[in-house]
């Protein structure tokens, strides 16, 4: 049984609860559905350095792929400072790059406001195939 769209935004709220955004105070979560049912969720993971910091969204990604998964139906986004997740947290340029890496363009991307496609959101990607 795969999961809802409800229930992946409860886990990516979940999982922006164990951010480390201690230099933003904006706490971002991802639950990432692959095409079997598996949910790999991910949180930012700010550091001082701030290039070395990581989005949720790819943090999840990358827990996937190290675990053999390659292919991915919907990835839930949540985010917010202080607490609140009610606003849409839209992926970020690299964060929709490493996305259509692994995921065509009919990728679910959840937010809490709707659901979006991939192609909504990044129509023209560079790909190398």
């Amino acid at each position: 049984m795969y999961a809802s769209n409800e229930e992946l935004l409860g886990l990516a709220c979940e999982a922006a609860e164990k951010a480390y955004s201690k230099y933003s105070g904006f706490s971002v979560g991802a639950a990432l559905l692959t095409e079997d049912g598996k949910v790999f969720t991910g949180c930012n993971i700010e550091n001082g350095s701030y290039s070395l910091t990581i989005c949720a969204e790819r943090t999840a990604i990358f827990k996937a792929v190290s675990d053999g998964y390659r292919k991915f139906r919907a990835i839930a986004i949540v985010g917010g400072a202080e607490g609140d997740l009610t606003q849409p947290c839209f992926p970020c340029g690299a964060c929709l790059q490493v996305m259509s890496e692994f995921c065509g363009g009919d990728l679910r991307i959840v937010l809490t406001d709707k659901e979006y496609t991939l192609d909504d959101l990044m129509p023209s990607r560079f790909a190398l195939d």
